[in-house]
Parts: C-alpha cells; sequence; structure tokens
C-alpha cells in the first residue's frame, strides 16, 4: 500500500521561505510521476508542481513559476518543494501526489479531485 506522508507546513510572512517535504513508503523512483495539489479556503483542488521521475522533467503552474522548485530524491524515497516569495495566495493546504502508471493525473493548473495516491495534506500559511 503505497502511503504519503507530508510535513513542513507552516505560517510565513509574505516574501518568506518554506520547504514542504513529502515521504513514500514506497520507492519514488517506481512512480510515473509524482507533484504537488494545493487548495485555499474557498478554492478548489489545484495542480501546482510535477516532476516525471524517468526523465526529470518538471512543470509549474503559473502562479508559482520562478518561485517554487520541485525535487525528487530517489534514495530517501521523498519528493520536495521549495517555496520562495511566497505570497498570501499560496495559503493552502497542500497535498503530495503520486501516480506509478500513465497517466500522470498531477497536471499544474488543473483544478479538481486527487487521483492516485496522495497524502493528508500540509498546511501553508502567509500573512501579508
Amino acid at each position: 500500500q503505497v502511503q504519503l506522508v507530508e510535513s513542513g507546513g507552516g505560517s510565513v510572512q509574505a516574501g518568506g521561505s518554506l520547504s514542504l517535504s513529502c515521504a513514500a513508503s514506497v520507492s519514488t523512483s517506481s512512480s510515473y510521476c509524482m507533484g504537488w495539489f494545493r487548495q485555499g479556503p474557498g478554492k478548489e483542488r489545484e495542480g501546482v508542481a510535477v516532476i516525471y521521475t524517468r526523465n526529470g522533467f518538471t512543470y509549474f503552474t503559473d502562479s508559482v513559476k520562478g518561485r517554487f522548485t520541485i525535487s525528487q530524491d530517489n534514495v530517501k524515497n521523498t519528493l520536495g518543494l521549495q517555496m520562495s516569495n511566497l505570497k498570501p495566495e499560496d495559503a493552502a493546504m497542500y497535498y503530495c501526489a503520486a501516480n506509478f502508471r500513465p497517466p500522470c493525473t498531477v497536471v499544474p493548473g488543473q483544478l479538481g479531485a486527487l487521483s492516485g495516491y496522495w497524502g493528508q495534506g500540509t498546511q501553508v500559511t502567509v500573512s501579508s
């Protein structure tokens, strides 16, 4: 059974940085893609970032490009999301997700429900 456990959320002021981590119970190298969703108050769940395991390609939703990076450590079986220059609109519950076969359902910018495997989320609060 795949389990994903997020950590690293917290409260920061606008302009600050946070690094999220997602620990997987299985080898992340066996994934097809991994990524992050977020859901802010009163908003739909949104794909934020994705990394394709085989080739390392990464994609981001437009609003976080240049501010967020995604990384995958296949030795530690973790997925990271490094967030900088945080804005109040980045405040949300952030979920780690993974697909182990095509298609990849972590689509940056796409709204909707989670699919594949996902964790319980970690809260990010950004104060102005």
